[in-house]
């Protein structure tokens, strides 16, 4: 169970996704895929099980902004949820099991959302993102006239945080089964487990083992290979997942945002923005927290392609599908651009990134006076 082997079932799984996908590629690559079209529809290509981060801005149907695509196109509430719902299972049925989501909405829709999340998904954090502004720029929020309100001004959205549910565990997790069911082939006790492992608890003879199997907490990569050779040198089973395949990542510190509130600047306007725009920080502070190197990342609502730009930095593979043909071309441009640009020279420090990801393309989005990207 090597680095190597993990890096190649990821390039597999990728290359079958691009096998998969019927509609004509915008842009393909070793490691991005860009593809246009309505979400829904070329969600139901992609194989199950196969991409292990969703991160992505759906229309909020509250905000009612006509230069977001489909944002006015629901009657109604329901409408809108019922159409949520329909992308929420193919969400579930394409994420690996050990995957992760993230899912940008308003705070008006969040609870509701979050209800169409809870018989396929754990709901683990409804996360706030105060929208600061950058020291110099006001924004609307010192512009407005606060007498007008009638209720506290939005200045926050919401992000729902989830991992796929399966039955069977205290915490409906997937690893959880996936230990027991293979302890009990291998004939071994909760107790035998905990001697091999030499991890104890205070009070049960299962020790660690019992807490790993009601989902409760993880192994480490170190419990894990020893839990591996107990089972495989039994004979009664030929192999095991991979960590990376098992395990759902979640890697953060005090040095960056580890609460449910997340202060990240809001993305000035400028001369090419797409109206929905989210902060490359925040979508890098996404990634590196809930996926492993070399994992395929999914924007299905991507705009003007951040997050297939904040995957790329960090060493994911990334799929982009966005109904908008001059985005798609926005996003074809950037990442072009952006390959060609790491490749011949590198991204030399954040500055270049931020310039490289948040500038407009002329050609693609026909803007005058936009400027370019070098």
């Amino acid at each position: 169970m090597n680095e190597w082997n993990y890096q190649t079932l990821r390039r597999q799984d990728f290359e079958r996704i691009k096998e998969n996908t019927a509609v004509p590629t915008i842009y393909q690559s070793d490691n991005a895929l860009v593809l246009q079209g309505d979400s829904v529809e070329l969600l139901k290509q992609i194989p199950d099980n196969t991409v292990s981060l969703i991160l992505t801005d759906p229309p909020y149907h509250t905000t009612k902004k006509k230069n977001i695509t489909n944002d006015t196109a629901f009657e109604s509430d329901s409408i809108f949820l019922d159409w949520i719902f329909s992308l929420v299972k193919e969400w579930k049925r394409i994420l690996k099991p050990n995957g992760s989501i993230y899912v940008f909405c308003s705070s008006k829709m969040a609870n509701r959302i979050d209800s169409l999340f809870m018989e396929q998904f754990n709901i683990l954090s409804h996360i706030v993102w105060n929208k600061l502004n950058e020291p110099g720029f006001d924004g609307w929020k010192q512009k407005m006239r606060k007498e007008s309100l009638r209720q506290w001004y939005a200045h926050s959205e919401r992000i729902i945080f989830a991992e796929p549910a399966f039955e069977g565990n205290l915490f409906n997790v997937w690893y959880a089964n996936v230990l027991r069911e293979n302890r009990i082939k291998c004939g071994l006790s909760m107790k035998d487990l905990t001697e091999i492992t030499g991890d104890y608890g205070a009070v049960n003879h299962g020790g660690a083992a019992s807490n790993w199997e009601a989902g409760r907490n993880i192994p480490n990569r170190e419990q894990y290979a020893k839990i591996c050779k107990a089972f495989l040198d039994t004979k009664c089973i030929d192999s095991m997942p991979f960590y990376e395949d098992l395990i759902r990542p979640f890697e953060v510190n005090g040095e960056s945002e580890f609460t449910d509130v997340w202060n990240f600047y809001s993305v000035r306007p400028y001369n090419g923005k797409h109206p929905a725009e989210k902060p490359i920080d925040m979508l890098e502070h996404c990634i590196r927290s809930s996926s492993y190197q070399d994992d395929i990342v999914l924007d299905c609502f991507a705009g003007s392609g951040s997050t297939a730009i904040a995957s790329l930095m960090l060493g994911r593979r990334t799929i982009s599908i966005e109904i908008e043909e001059d985005w798609t071309n926005v996003i074809k441009n950037r990442l072009e651009k952006f390959e060609q640009h790491e490749i011949e020279e590198g991204i030399a420090n954040t500055k270049n990134v931020m310039r490289l990801t948040k500038t407009a393309v002329k050609s693609a989005i026909k803007l005058e006076n936009a400027p370019t990207l070098f």
